[in-house]
């Protein structure tokens, strides 16, 4: 067999680390994007934010091109000698120590202090506090503290007595007559409600809690004990009949039970905020929509002067990893610029398709995919959909992600097409304006929506209401 040499030419995409790199930034979040530029700042020391706007970088090769001081005719330029030059220096530092250190009233009154949340109070702190106040022994109070410990977050104890009395030690001799009393006192305590072991029991608690004078009350409690799926089911007919009351009546009885809590714990459960910073600011300047960058969201970075300035004078070879960390430095900065710039031309190509909708709603949203956009800014479609994710848009109806501005279409009987938050908006002005006794159905909504020239079947219309929580006709039918 004869060995041979060949030559062959071929092309093939190497995702180098700088393109790695532009790829993660791409996607993440501004709130994650901030939290890994603090990453890149604790182990990257030639890399450093700009924390204020006087504080810009000055580039070295400007400031190393700076003429020398001038002088006006007759003026002489002082050399100073480094003893002139230490005692400039302590002067210096003299006035900044002074400077930092004055202090005056209006400074305490015009200081920042750091803002700190208040300290929740959780339900079960809520209820051991309310049994410390309480004449009851010991025993009791430890009784109805583990009854406590028993409840979900909405109040609601949910294992039978039975079931708390097996998980006890029987060392400690607990009755199951002692555990119902432990739970009367713990139903007796704020909020009211809490301890109910179902939505019935809840309800009722609330009710008998109430004056004795509150009209419907006797009625209200009739049906949360045993009419309760009647009145969830809006099944009117069958609660007149069997409270003997007439339209007025119902509806005040109905009114009662509505306004109670059906989750009384709920005020004392801690909710995570999440914040969402826009990305995009979209303005109206001279009857043009126009995208423009948050600057707040913008990180301003820069690389350290000290840093550079050392590894500019050791130019031997000592400095290599210095010199690593520089080119790393630099490609985070410009992968981050060039994250908000795809950003901005993504976003104002979707403000230049979408102006109707800015103007005049969602009604006038058109169909859009993320092909259309990413021929028109020459990028791909992936890139897009990643610019367009967890990206905001911050603009005179509300802040939107990028995302919302995307959507599948139906065809109209004009040959055209129409969004799915068009038709959304449509069902939704639909349902509002519809009379409370004679709801519409999706048949019916479907029949309108045709009449305008848009063919949407009746389970498309199920299905777009159902995606923003409206109820079926039956439980959008009032008394």
């Amino acid at each position: 067999m004869k060995h041979s040499l060949q030559l062959k030419l071929s092309q093939h995409l190497t995702l180098t680390p700088q393109l790695q790199q532009s790829i993660r930034l791409l996607q993440l979040s501004t709130l994650e994007l901030n939290q890994e530029l603090e990453n890149f700042l604790q182990e990257n020391p030639l890399l450093e934010r700009v924390d204020s706007i006087n504080d810009e970088p000055v580039a070295m090769e400007a400031r190393e091109a700076l003429p020398p001081p001038t002088t006006e005719p007759g003026e002489t330029v002082k050399e100073e000698g480094p003893a002139q030059q230490e005692s400039d220096a302590e002067a210096g530092l003299e006035s900044e120590w002074a400077a930092e250190t004055s202090y005056s009233a209006q400074d305490d009154e015009e200081r920042d202090y750091p803002l700190i949340a208040a300290a929740t109070t959780t339900l079960r702190q809520h209820l051991l506090w309310q049994l410390s106040l309480t004449q009851l022994s010991d025993r009791d109070k430890k009784i109805a503290a583990l009854l406590v410990d028993a409840l979900s977050e909405d109040g609601y104890l949910t294992q039978d007595l039975e079931e708390v009395a097996q998980l006890l030690p029987p060392e400690l001799e607990i009755e199951p007559v002692e555990l119902q009393i432990a739970l009367n006192h713990l139903q007796n305590l704020d909020p009211i409600g809490v301890g109910a072991r179902n939505l019935s029991e809840c309800l009722a608690l609330q009710l008998e809690a109430m004056p004795p004078d509150v009209p419907y009350q006797e009625q209200a409690l009739l049906v949360v004990h045993h009419h309760l799926d009647a009145l969830a089911a809006r099944d009117y007919g069958k609660l007149k009949k069997l409270l003997h009351c007439d339209d007025d009546a119902l509806r005040q009885i109905q009114s009662l039970i509505t306004h109670l809590n059906p989750r009384p714990g709920a005020a004392f459960t801690a909710l995570d905020t999440r914040y969402v910073i826009p990305d995009v600011i979209v303005r109206k300047l001279k009857g043009t929509w126009i995208a423009s960058l948050n600057t707040e969201a913008m990180p301003k970075l820069r690389i350290n002067r000290m840093y550079a300035e050392i590894l500019q004078r050791n130019r031997d070879g000592s400095g290599l990893q210095l010199a690593s960390q520089l080119q790393e430095a630099k490609w985070l900065i410009k992968n981050v610029h060039q994250r908000f710039e795809t950003i901005l031309r993504v976003s104002q190509a979707i403000v230049e398709r979408q102006r109707h909708f800015f103007e005049h709603g969602e009604v006038a949203m058109r169909p859009l995919v993320l092909r259309e956009i990413a021929e028109s800014v020459d990028l791909h479609e992936s890139t897009v959909s990643r610019v367009t994710t967890q990206k905001f848009m911050h603009t005179p109806r509300g802040v939107y992600e990028l995302k919302y501005f995307f959507g599948s279409h139906v065809a109209t009987e004009a040959g055209g097409a129409c969004s799915a938050t068009a038709i959304r908006a449509l069902i939704k002005q639909l349902v509002a304006a519809e009379e409370s006794k004679k709801p519409l159905s999706d048949n019916q909504i479907s029949e309108i929506l045709s009449q305008q020239g848009i063919v949407v079947a009746r389970r498309t219309v199920a299905k777009y209401r159902e995606s923003m929580q409206i109820p079926p006709v039956s439980l959008r039918k009032a008394i």
